[in-house]
């Protein structure tokens, strides 16, 4: 099918993503628009029904020019029929704006967006999510931020504990962790008795704990 040179005015697109030039770029690329579109599409049909509110969630998440707004319609209808080709169309997009990660994140944060228009992210749609950030080129733990900006974070999830973004750096991470354990040390809690002592101990396990599964998810997926 033939694209619709419309196709290439998604206002979203139109505010500068970091000084590198591609939101201008993406803005008047109908090929951007279309695989955009796509994916939107197809993430909605990944639970294995497609809801009008969806669409409306992509709209709100991605919104056209008013002039394009028929034809991406149309392109959304088309491509949810079915989540076959999405990986082409990621894939696609993580070639062609591979020096720009950060509209590339936009991208994903917007499709969690319309993940989340029919009031539930259900697990074959974060299956989908995870997909197209790796294959757009985010790495894993950019796209664990994006998840816990969504979705939230488990009171035990070990970034939680040590009051840091997933994606941040070796160096953060490591003073975080020596932070908290400075905060609450058990030697501090000794003179408040044995019960504040336990509890700074148990604290401190936690923290400790935390840490070691950071660092051994980064080594995995410095492995991979």
């Amino acid at each position: 099918m033939a694209l619709p040179h419309f196709l290439s005015a998604l206002a979203f697109w139109r505010a500068p993503a970091a000084d590198c030039g591609c939101a201008g770029e993406a803005g008047a690329d109908p090929g951007f628009s279309a695989a955009v579109t796509a994916l939107g599409a197809k993430l909605a049909r990944a639970d294995g029904q497609s809801e009008p509110v969806e669409f409306e969630g992509f709209i709100k998440a991605f919104p056209p020019e008013p002039r394009s707004e028929p034809h991406i319609r149309r392109l959304y209808g088309l491509a949810g029929e079915t989540t076959l080709g999405f990986e082409a169309y990621a894939r696609r997009l993580g070639k062609r704006y591979a020096r720009c990660p950060e509209l590339l994140e936009k991208v994903v944060d917007g499709l969690f967006h319309v993940a989340e228009a029919d009031g539930a992210v259900t697990g074959d749609e974060l299956d989908f999510l995870e997909r197209v950030a790796q294959l757009v080129g985010l790495s894993p733990l950019s796209f664990r931020r994006l998840r816990a900006q969504h979705l939230g974070t488990p009171a035990d999830d070990p970034y939680h504990v040590l009051g840091v973004e997933p994606d941040a750096p070796d160096e953060v991470v490591r003073a975080a962790w020596r932070r908290a354990l400075s905060e609450h040390h058990p030697d501090r809690a000794a003179s408040q008795g044995r019960e504040r002592q336990a509890a700074a101990e148990r604290r401190a396990s936690a923290i400790n704990a935390a840490f070691d599964a950071v660092v051994r998810e980064r080594q995995a997926f410095a492995g991979a």
